[in-house]
């Protein structure tokens, strides 16, 4: 039983992991050289094995697994210079609170639908939240 769970709990960290990476890929990949972010596009975006990576490019599984190595290296040294990846996510969470928050006040004061202010500003967060 214990085995179970920790095997949820590891498919949960590599999901989350691949998530954070995904994010960082977003935000910086472009600063990784043209192979790294092709090896990293087919590895995390596309899926793709180490193998079917290596044969694609030519080169050896190794030196696919050594590019994903090195590139998540970059992207995490990127993420601790410019932090912009902590920064998005903490002005969705706010935006998010934000949100909330007038959702609950729209229930305590049901006739602040009908205020014109209180819909643009449901809007306008609505539109941020949908655009990050």
């Amino acid at each position: 039983m214990k085995d179970n769970i920790k095997a949820k709990q590891n498919a949960a960290d590599a999901v989350e992991d691949i998530y954070e990476i995904t994010l960082l890929l977003d935000f910086y990949g472009q600063l990784l050289t043209k192979r790294q972010h092709d090896i990293m596009d087919d590895y995390y975006n596309n899926d793709l094995s180490l193998g079917e990576i290596a044969e694609n490019l030519g080169i050896s599984r190794q030196a696919v697994y050594d590019g994903v190595r090195k590139a998540k290296k970059a992207l995490v040294e990127y993420e601790k210079k410019l932090g912009l990846v902590e920064r998005f996510s903490k002005h969705e969470q706010v935006i998010e609170q934000a949100l909330h928050r007038l959702s609950k006040v729209e229930k305590q004061i049901p006739e602040c639908m009908d205020n014109q202010d209180y819909q643009r500003a449901m809007d306008l967060l609505s539109k941020v939240l949908d655009t990050l």
